[in-house]
């Protein structure tokens, strides 16, 4: 067995500087030295493994074992669905669809504001809450260019209008795992979901119109932006409130898409909005079938993602009497399964690779490719088997990049230097409530999830704001907070973007483009979580 430490040099804000270096020289390879991504990678997993060694004086055989498990993680889950998210878009590119529905988007406007407002703000909330894992990222960032977008813009865009969605896809994960590890209430801790992230997922609509065309664009299209932000903010607090995070995205989402469709039928802007400022595309006359059945993917998709999601059926393979249970395989990962003790801790932790086959999100989106295949007269199978391939290699290089992050990831995690950090900030004492969605927003970077964020920090922050008076459900939606806001830049985002859009090896030119807005909204995030918490302090 190793015991975990988390302040080797006697100094914790200076072990968790080193600690935090890897990741420094990550973000600088990328935005200063204009690295391409997997160069970047493989410096910080090099500088990972250094670290891990010294100061933290991690056996090199669990270092592999941590190292592998960010590879498996890797290609399952995370791999496997975007794979086959990439490959329902290639099939409807293919069968000639994708025209169709390019032609009904632009049939409800040509202006590409309102389709960013469409397309990565509605329909991607919808998807994040259906299906997560950057299947929104990548759909709605292949859609936009489809559409004209510059690939990049596409990228930044798609990533922004995420926040407003993040916190809660797929089905709430995020904020029932944060309530679980925070040990507390999931409706207490949707509801300090609304007071720190709602003004932020208010503002989203009016922030990508804003980047598409400045404060003219405001000016032009305000009427169908407030009908957005509103129609998606109240409907997305309302669930929170009463629901709690189960459908955040998925009813908002819709809602919003309805509310566009519908107000765009009565009003319109006086001037056409083209990025590249190209002739205005005339509007072909669809018949509704050749619409509904362009667009059955994506229906077949929400659909089967929809049943994957049902308790019942997620209880047949996760409950212990499930009747499906011996479907999914634990495989216990060597070097740190019931090696490594955690800071604090009495015992080894169990570190296992779950395996599930059937009831993974990626399997849900391969079957809904299977019934869009079968249904399509318009594709051979030759057709299948060629896009299938084209996926792969497309996104060989992203998905390499997914795994040299996870590496960084979880040999930081098992090393101790991620909780090194996170204690480094947590000593600062009263002012934490100012820190602690920097946490969060690291806890992101780091792994890519929000979930994961919450299963790592989640717990440091209800301690810590029961020892500074603070009420811990403030702290814990913070972390989540500050998670959502850095999805934008997390390797992993970029990395999915950069695939669906064609920019592989030029992943620093999306995080150049979106880590401000990332790093303004984290600062939003702090001092508005601060300002709730003197409040908070005041009443506990």
């Amino acid at each position: 067995m190793w015991e975990q430490t988390i302040d080797p040099l006697g100094q914790l804000w200076l072990s968790a500087v080193i600690a935090a270096i890897p990741i420094f020289v990550f973000l600088i390879c990328l935005t200063v030295f204009k690295m391409k991504g997997l160069t970047a990678g493989v410096i910080a997993v090099v500088l990972e493994i250094c670290v891990a060694i010294f100061p933290f004086g991690m056996p090199l055989g669990s270092i592999a074992g941590a190292g592998l498990a960010g590879i498996l993680t890797a290609i399952w889950p995370i791999a496997y669905i975007i794979v086959m998210a990439v490959w329902l878009y290639k099939l409807t590119v293919k069968s000639g669809h994708f025209d169709t529905i390019r032609e009904s988007i632009s049939g409800i406007s040509p202006d590409q504001r309102i389709q960013v407002l469409l397309i990565s703000f509605a329909f991607g909330a919808f998807l994040e809450g259906a299906a997560g894992f950057g299947v929104p990222i990548a759909i709605c960032a292949a859609l936009l260019v489809q559409l004209g977008f510059g690939p990049v813009k596409a990228s930044v865009l798609s990533l922004v209008a995420n926040v407003a969605a993040g916190a809660y896809g797929a089905i709430g994960i995020p904020v029932i795992v944060g309530a679980q590890v925070g040990g507390v209430d999931v409706l207490d801790l949707s509801f300090f979901m609304v007071l720190v992230l709602q003004l932020l997922s208010l503002a989203t609509p009016f922030l990508l119109v804003l980047m598409l065309d400045g404060w003219r664009g405001i000016r032009e299209t305000w009427p169908m932006t407030l009908v957005v932000a509103l129609t998606f903010s109240i409907v997305q607090a309302g669930i929170l409130l009463t629901l709690g995070p189960e459908l955040a995205d998925i009813l908002p989402g819709l809602a919003t898409m309805v509310a566009v469709f519908m107000f765009g039928r009565v009003w319109k802007p006086k001037r056409v909005f083209r990025e590249d400022g190209g002739a205005v595309p005339e509007p072909k006359s669809l018949e509704f079938n050749e619409v509904l059945i362009a667009w059955s993917p994506f229906y077949i998709l929400t659909a089967v993602i929809f049943v994957w999601s049902i308790p019942w059926f997620k209880n047949l393979f996760v409950a212990p009497d499930g009747r499906l249970s011996g479907l999914v395989f634990n495989v216990p990962i060597p070097g740190v399964n019931g090696v490594v003790v955690p800071y604090g801790a009495d015992a080894p932790s169990a570190a296992a690779w779950a395996f599930t086959p059937v009831n993974a999100t990626g399997t849900a989106i391969l079957i809904a490719v299977l019934i869009s295949f079968f249904v399509t007269p318009k594709l051979k199978r030759h057709d299948l088997w060629e896009q299938f391939v084209a996926t792969l290699h497309d996104l060989w290089r992203p998905i390499i990049l997914i795994a040299l992050i996870l590496v960084v990831a979880n040999i930081a995690n098992f090393s101790g230097g991620s909780a090194s950090i996170g204690n480094a900030l947590a000593a600062v004492g009263i002012i934490f409530p100012l820190f602690a969605p920097i946490i969060g927003w690291f806890g992101v970077f780091i792994t890519g999830s929000v979930v994961n964020n919450n299963t790592l920090f989640a717990g440091l922050q209800t301690v810590t704001a029961n020892q500074i008076g603070v009420d811990p459900t403030l702290l814990v939606a913070a972390n989540t907070a500050g998670g959502t806001v850095a999805k934008l830049v997390s390797p992993q985002s970029i990395a999915i973007a950069a695939g669906a859009v064609g920019l592989i090896g030029r992943e620093g030119e999306i995080l150049r483009g979106v880590i401000k807005y990332s790093l303004w909204m984290l600062l939003y995030v702090c001092v508005w979580v601060f300002l709730l918490s003197l409040v908070s302090h005041t009443g506990g």
